[in-house]
């Protein structure tokens, strides 16, 4: 174990198979430590330590590790940005139309193909100390939010909108930009018009 803790913690706590081979640890003793708990299987060829601090955000980081492509998107990123008192059932992630989605055992995810526009706008990455995932920042979540009220509901998208304008030092050219690039302006005008009142 002594060997392989540091190949983990220079990668924030996960290692994929093909590093830890070419580190020279066999996959016997991979299987080893999983069968003793002292790593984790995240996904085939991922491996996470479990003595790792658990994060809230916890869930997305191993699910953007598993999945490079995956951004977190809709009623997840609301509940990460604080726009919402509603928490999701799964973490909701974005993928590229053409991606391959990966079977996890764990957390229940729920995914959503985006088109490559959709997909490629207001994408940030947040640093932990126990990983990195990427997230829409907050205007592009509201704005994605309304282009899925069908499915998550209106009250959602709605709940999210009121939140954002209670926020001091909000960004109304920020929202409006990306309800434009998402062709959601004329949906979502009404609403940002009483809100912002």
């Amino acid at each position: 174990m002594e060997a392989i803790t540091p190949i983990f913690e220079s990668r924030y706590g996960y290692a994929y198979l093909k590093d830890l081979k070419k580190q020279g640890i066999h996959t016997d003793t991979i299987r080893r430590l999983v069968q003793d708990g002292a790593i984790e299987k995240v996904k085939a060829g991922l491996y996470k330590l479990t003595d790792m601090p658990v994060l809230s955000n916890q869930g997305m980081i191993d699910v953007c590790m598993a999945m490079p492509k995956a951004v977190v998107c809709l009623h997840s990123a609301l509940s990460y940005h604080d726009l919402t008192t509603k928490l999701p059932s799964a973490i909701m992630i974005a993928l590229p139309r053409d991606s391959k989605p990966v079977k996890l055992p764990y957390p229940p995810i729920q995914i959503f193909y985006f088109s490559s526009p959709n997909y490629q706008t207001g994408i940030e990455r947040v640093a932990t100390r126990a990983g990195i995932f990427a997230i829409y920042n907050i205007e592009k979540t509201l704005v994605d939010c309304f282009r899925y009220r069908h499915k998550l509901g209106m009250d959602v998208a709605l709940e999210g909108l009121k939140n954002y304008f209670k926020r001091p030092g909000y960004n109304m050219n920020a929202l409006i930009k990306y309800a434009k690039e998402g062709r959601m302006l004329r949906v979502m005008k009404p609403y940002i018009e009483a809100v912002a009142e």
